[in-house]
């Protein structure tokens, strides 16, 4: 069986989270309720979840519409993603209050709506278009996630501070262009 989906939806999403608004919510929650695991937890069920829509969504539209228009849609998104990549993040003050109900609820909340229409999620649903199966790329997805997450919530803002994001940004974005590049040269098959 190959993991190619498995793998390129890794690699993309745990580069492209390296300083991106979810990131910075994990330090966040870090900071306010010190419960790493609870707090990684509400991570894992609240990508798991979003993540499952967006690539169901991004599948549904590539059943749905001819594949040279699905194909120049994931090389126009890929590109529009590395792009993206490259503008650092910030989260709002309203981004970054969380519930009162303890680490987990407030994590799988704030999680799930700070990343709808998030780049990660973006991707997502380009990624679920060219690559199968879907649950490797949910699997993928919130895998990558996870990857660049829990290290931040475990070690804190002492290790947010010494990621090198401008080159995190970079190699996101060179990512992104390179699977843009790889479908409009071999196409979604």
């Amino acid at each position: 069986m190959s993991l190619t989906a498995l793998s390129v939806s890794t690699l993309a999403v745990a580069v492209a989270e390296i300083g991106d608004k979810t990131q910075l919510l994990a330090l966040v929650l870090a900071a306010r309720y010190r419960r790493p695991w609870p707090i990684v937890a509400g991570i894992l069920v609240a990508t798991l979840a979003n993540h499952a829509l967006a690539a169901w969504a991004g599948a549904w539209v590539a059943t749905a519409l001819p594949e040279t228009l699905v194909r120049w849609a994931v090389v126009a998104s890929f590109l529009l993603v590395a792009g993206w990549a490259l503008i650092p993040d910030k989260l709002d003050e309203s981004e970054a209050r969380t519930p009162r109900h303890g680490a987990f609820i407030a994590t799988l909340i704030a999680f799930f709506l700070v990343e709808i229409g998030d780049k990660t999620q973006v991707a997502t649903v380009v990624l679920a278009a060219r690559y199968e199966p879907l649950w490797q790329v949910i699997a993928g997805t919130t895998l990558g996630m996870l990857l660049a997450n829990a290290p931040v919530v475990a070690l804190g803002a002492g290790f947010a501070h010494r990621l090198p994001l401008k080159y995190a940004r970079w190699a996101a974005a060179a990512i992104f262009a390179a699977l843009a590049l790889w479908v409009a040269l071999r196409g979604l098959g």
